[in-house]
């Protein structure tokens, strides 16, 4: 029988299988009782002879202490499956993850036995590539909310509430794209600060839903898939696949470090390799790297009915050690049957050598536009000439050719709230505790000429019309577009454009206080957009712009920044963007 990594219950009984190539020993604590296994070349087996659905057990592995040479076997430390797929606990930083010899028993959760898991519905992926995106911090966008009851707050099942569905309904939303619901740890540095991590960008075991924010587990996805489902809403799920949270060589023993560190890359000369800002990198060279990240995909497609993901530095995936658009994981996602028709998004950038790759990725893959965000603020701004806001507008051929990949927004969870790109210059983010070191430098915002809240009636007032100018080119354009939630009524973060480590009221959604004049000028352009949703897949190839007085526009127009703008007609709907009049109507 070939082996495979994870647990199988079958009628004869239950199959546990780790890889730890390099352990001279490795145990199942099943239900906190020590169990050996048995080596099979790279893996060790144990098999039990009852069905063990329910059952909660960790590895512990032995074999040689020398963390600069990539080995950090101390069986001391319990580990958490790399294949789970539930957890009984959220994970907990502590002093004990990283010191020799101290058992983390008490501190590291244990995985749940699910035994088989019923397959969603086989059907083609809810996703429509001129339609929006709506991207939202599942406990952010809920824990505030009137209408969803206290016990459900902040968990995956409030998504399925018909409140939330209403409200995406009316913005007509093509496709939540949740940020990660994967069980994440906290970075060392937050918890010494009163502080922890509220977006999910640290996780540690890759297939396992996050219990505090999926407490129903497996099923709690599956069940509020089907529900956006049945309302014609797809699920599109942010995944981080570049590191995990055992962080640099002083973080914890948790998972793979302790089974298996080949997972990480490491330079010449034994260093990890560090190109995620995050303290490690996965080694996509590998191909049991590689099974893992597949398996994980393989995994919420078939047992939870996701139509897609959204992939976090997703050049790292592709790297060896050079960003490759040949890589291998195109071809296997391509190839696998689970896989190859869903919804793929790159964000294509990393922190390595060459590891800005925007549209670089394979024909079927969309990728996050940062240059659509830079351009479309820096015209409202005033600093951009109306040519390039007309290529970012026509679907960014100058990156994409003329098949438009672009996924075009103008703020997203990582930087200024669009609210603050008209409200602030610069970032205030103290209540991160890195005395205002972290977080984007350069945002292309503007303050109206006071930096954050006023009550100045002429400043509200022209931050209103740009708000509803940026939202207005956003609506108009060609290709996907993507709406963070709390953007379509005006939330702030109060000037804080790296809010990960704020969950709390910064990061959290004010429903009461929404601005909803914006939001239903919103709902109006995704009505429009929605009418005409055809005429956005792609920008036509006779398209004429013309000057907001009808004209042809000059070689001096499309170059000059000003206080011009342009018109241009997509079938029978004229767009016309007024940069003096700050303003884009539809006729």
């Amino acid at each position: 029988m070939s082996l495979s990594p994870g647990v199988t219950v079958a009628p004869d009984g239950t199959t546990f299988v780790v890889r730890s190539p390099q352990a001279s020993a490795v145990s199942l604590c099943l239900n906190d009782v020590p169990l050996a296994m048995e080596q099979e070349g790279d893996l060790w087996v144990a098999h039990v002879p009852r069905d063990c659905t329910g059952a909660r057990y960790g590895y512990r592995a032995d074999g040689e202490w020398a963390p600069d040479r990539g080995l950090w076997f101390d069986p001391a430390k319990l580990l958490v499956d790399p294949y789970a797929t539930e957890l009984d606990r959220r994970f907990a930083q502590h002093p004990s993850l990283a010191q020799f010899g101290v058992d983390t028993a008490p501190i590291v959760p244990r995985a749940i036995v699910t035994g088989p898991l019923p397959e969603a519905p086989p059907e083609p992926p809810k996703f429509d590539r001129a339609g929006l995106v709506y991207e939202l911090n599942v406990r952010g966008f809920t824990m505030l909310h009137p209408d969803i009851p206290e016990q459900l707050r902040g968990t995956v099942a409030a998504l399925a509430h018909p409140a939330i569905i209403a409200h995406l309904k009316k913005l007509h939303v093509s496709a939540v794209e949740l940020m990660p619901v994967i069980a994440w740890i906290d970075e060392r540095h937050l918890p010494p600060l009163g502080l922890s991590n509220a977006w999910g960008y640290n996780p540690v075991a890759m297939m396992a839903l996050d219990p505090g924010l999926c407490p129903g587990g497996v099923a709690e996805l599956r069940e509020t898939v089907a529900a956006l489902h049945r309302a014609g809403i797809g699920v599109i799920l942010d995944v981080v696949l570049n590191h995990s949270g055992e962080s640099d060589m002083h973080g914890g023993v948790i998972s793979l470090r302790g089974l298996d560190d080949s997972a990480y890359a490491r330079e010449a000369d034994g260093q990890l390799v560090n190109i995620t800002g995050c303290g490690n990198t996965l080694d996509f060279g590998h191909p049991h790297v590689r099974d893992l990240a597949l398996a994980m995909m393989r995994h919420f497609v078939r047992h939870c009915g996701v139509d897609g993901f959204r992939f976090d530095l997703a050049p790292v995936m592709a790297r060896g050690p050079g960003f490759d658009p040949a890589a291998p994981i195109f071809a296997e996602i391509a190839a696998d049957p689970w896989l190859a028709d869903r919804v793929m998004i790159a964000e294509p950038w990393d922190m390595g050598h060459g590891g800005y790759a925007l549209g670089r990725f394979p024909a079927n893959w969309l990728e996050w536009n940062d240059r659509y965000r830079d351009d479309v603020r820096r015209f409202w701004r005033g600093d951009a000439p109306i040519g390039e806001l007309a290529t970012r507008i026509a679907g960014s051929a100058d990156i994409f050719g003329s098949q438009c990949r672009s996924v075009n927004f103008v703020a997203a969870h990582d930087g200024f709230t669009l609210a603050d790109t008209v409200a602030y210059e610069h970032r205030h983010n103290l209540a991160n505790g890195e005395e205002n070191r972290d977080g984007h430098g350069h945002n292309f915002s503007w303050n109206n000429g006071v930096e954050g809240p006023t009550g100045d009636h002429h400043i509200q007032a022209a931050r209103a019309n740009d708000l509803r100018a940026m939202l207005g080119t956003l609506f108009a354009s060609t290709g996907t577009i993507m709406l963070t939630a709390g953007d379509e009524f005006g939330r702030s973060q109060h000037g804080n454009n790296n809010a990960y480590a704020q969950d709390n009221a910064i990061g959290w959604i004010d429903w009461t206080a929404r601005d909803r004049e914006l939001e239903a000028h919103v709902a109006r352009l995704a009505e429009r957009r929605a009418t005409h949703r055809d005429l956005f897949a792609a920008f036509p190839p006779d398209g004429q712009w013309r000057g907001l007085d009808g004209a042809e526009l000059s070689p001096q127009d499309w170059q000059s920044p000003g206080t011009g703008g342009l018109s241009f007609r997509l079938g029978p709907v004229a767009i016309t963007v007024d940069r003096q009049r700050r303003e884009v109507r539809w006729d």
